[in-house]
C-alpha cells in the first residue's frame, strides 16, 4: 500500500527565485532539519537540476543511525515542477513531486510523496506508529524554513 504527503505553502517571493532556491541541489540541506545529519556525497557537477542527475548523500533520519540515499531527478519542467525517486535508500517506494505555481500574492509550491515502507504489515505498522509523523515533522520544519527564507 502507498502512502501519501501532501503539502502546500504560499511563498511571498518570485517564481524565479523560489524555483532557483527549490531546484538546487546544494539548498537540500538548508530545509533539512539538522539532527538529521544530511550530508552530500561528493560534489555537484551542476548547480542546476536536470533530468538523470543523480544525487549521493548520508541522512540520519532515525536514532542518529546513518543511511545511504541515492535520488535520481527524473523530470524537470523549468520554473514549474521537478520529480525525484529513491534509486537506493530506506523505502520500497519514495516519488516526490515539486510544483511551483505564480499565483496572486506570490507562488504556490505544493510537495506530493507517494512513499512505501518495506517489510509488508510489519511496514503499514511502523507507519502507522512511526514514519508517518517523522515525515510529517520533516515537512513542517521544511515550510517553516521557507518562511523564515522567503516569507
Amino acid at each position: 500500500m502507498l502512502h501519501i504527503l501532501h503539502t502546500k505553502q504560499l511563498i511571498k517571493s518570485d517564481l524565479t527565485s523560489v524555483w532557483a532556491f527549490i531546484s538546487s541541489p546544494k539548498n537540500l540541506a538548508k530545509i533539512t532539519p539538522e539532527y538529521m545529519g544530511f550530508d552530500i556525497i561528493g560534489d555537484l557537477v551542476n548547480e542546476k537540476m536536470f533530468a538523470g542527475q543523480i544525487i549521493e548523500y548520508h541522512i540520519k533520519p532515525i536514532a542518529g543511525i546513518k543511511m545511504h540515499w541515492v535520488t535520481e531527478i527524473t523530470q524537470v519542467k523549468y520554473l514549474e515542477y521537478f520529480v525525484d525517486n529513491q534509486k537506493h535508500g530506506p523505502y520500497s517506494i519514495w516519488h516526490h513531486k515539486h510544483f511551483l505555481k505564480e499565483v496572486p500574492g506570490g507562488v504556490e509550491m505544493t510537495d506530493i510523496v507517494h512513499y512505501k515502507l518495506p517489510f509488508g504489515i510489519l511496514g503499514k505498522i511502523i507507519n502507522a506508529i512511526f514514519i508517518k509523523k517523522k515525515i510529517k515533522q520533516i515537512f513542517d520544519f521544511r515550510y517553516k524554513k521557507i518562511e523564515e527564507l522567503f516569507n
